[in-house]
């Protein structure tokens, strides 16, 4: 495909689509539809579901660089506390994507908003100012590579530095006019140029992760923290980077077919609405079996929500207890202590590390709910065969 010039347009262009492609699209559609209706119904889980979510893409999206923190981290630093487990400069990591995602939602609903090259290098300042040597918020003034962590082979070259700020340029003036593509598409396209441009030292994948987040909640595909795949890419790390790999073939030079990079996009946001389906499934089947159990063991409704997280894994701690459940902390030790009594919940550690997890009842229910899970349908099969072969070729 050419431009009117008869040059090469400066950044990948969106390719055809298949009728399978678009069959796909139809169904990922379809299912966020319900779940935004679902959404709509105010429920008790709702908010529970909702930062679990939000947790889940930052664990997941930091997770591909390396930067890895058990779930409920991630939840501490949308809470604005401190982790349990996870060291310093990788809690910073993580504090600093949850500013940028902060950032994300926010603009979600902004009908001032703009996409510009100050937009992002000012997310990109949110996501790494803990760290002023990686120069955040400042394009790169030099040669960039990207290494395959296994052999230390450079396996991209970003383009000229000099190139940078146009290209930029193209990349929100396509955000800007491309309104009528579909958002999965469009997103997908943003979040393929911009790690492609690789315009910053350090953070592109995850600036272009969170901007594909940002371009699908803008156009409403769901509320934004259900609009992301950063949690199956997270998940599927290995085939993320064979399809970058093989769309890229080492060298910045946009080429006029992405097709399986958007296929790729395509069976994640697939195999994503079908996880988040079940998950709400799960919700209301874990609520209804803890509304019983509290009704039973008379303890105070506050409870409920602390024990979801509870289910999910997560490790309470007094403080975050006494602040979600806007109790006193004395309150929050007595309630903790009679959960403790009951065998519901387990201390762990001392002083300062002291946290509470699962009990055998609520075990023995995440372990019945993820029995009962439906396996996920690929709207795909054959992609990560391809993937594979490609790679090899």
């Amino acid at each position: 495909m050419t431009g009117t010039t008869g040059h090469p347009p400066p950044i990948y262009t969106p390719p055809p689509l298949t009728s399978e492609d678009l069959a796909v699209m139809g169904e990922i559609h379809n299912m966020r539809r319900e779940l935004a209706i679902s959404l709509r119904v105010p429920r008790r889980w709702n908010g529970g579901l909702r930062r679990t979510m939000l947790a889940r893409a930052i664990r997941g999206s930091n997770s591909i660089e390396g930067y890895l923190v058990e779930e409920d981290d991630a939840a501490a630093a949308l809470d604005d506390e401190a982790p349990l487990s996870a060291d310093e400069r990788t809690f910073a990591e993580i504090r600093g994507y949850r500013q940028a995602l902060g950032y994300v939602l926010q603009m979600a609903g902004d009908s001032h908003f703009t996409y510009d090259s100050t937009a992002l290098r000012g997310m990109h300042f949110m996501m790494l100012q803990h760290d002023l040597s990686k120069s955040p918020g400042q394009y790169r003034t030099g040669t960039i590579y990207v290494q395959d962590e296994h052999t230390g082979r450079n396996v991209y070259e970003g383009p000229d530095a000099a190139e940078v700020p146009r290209l930029v340029e193209a990349l929100t003036e396509s955000l800007r006019t491309g309104l009528s593509q579909d958002p999965l598409i469009q997103a997908a396209m943003a979040h393929l140029n911009l790690v492609m441009i690789h315009p910053f030292r350090d953070g592109n994948g995850r600036m272009s992760r969170a901007l594909q987040t940002l371009v699908l909640s803008r156009q409403a595909i769901a509320e934004p923290a259900f609009s992301s795949i950063e949690e199956w890419l997270g998940q599927n790390t290995e085939d993320y980077y064979r399809v970058l790999a093989i769309t890229g073939q080492g060298s910045w030079q946009p080429r006029p077919d992405a097709h399986l990079w958007v296929a790729f996009n395509l069976r994640a946001h697939h195999m994503q609405a079908q996880t988040i389906q079940r998950r709400l499934e799960e919700a209301i089947a874990i609520w209804a079996e803890l509304d019983e159990l509290v009704a039973r063991t008379a303890l105070p409704d506050r409870v409920t929500a602390q024990l979801y997280d509870a289910v999910l894994g997560y490790r309470l701690r007094r403080a975050t207890y006494a602040h979600a459940t806007e109790s006193e902390e004395r309150t929050a030790s007595r309630d903790l202590g009679r959960l403790v009594d009951l065998g519901i919940l387990l201390p762990r550690g001392e002083a300062r590390g002291r946290h509470y997890v699962a009990g055998e009842v609520l075990t023995d229910l995440r372990r019945r709910c993820q029995e009962r899970r439906r396996p996920l349908i690929d709207p795909f099969p054959w992609m990560r065969e391809r993937l594979a072969r490609e790679q090899v070729g």
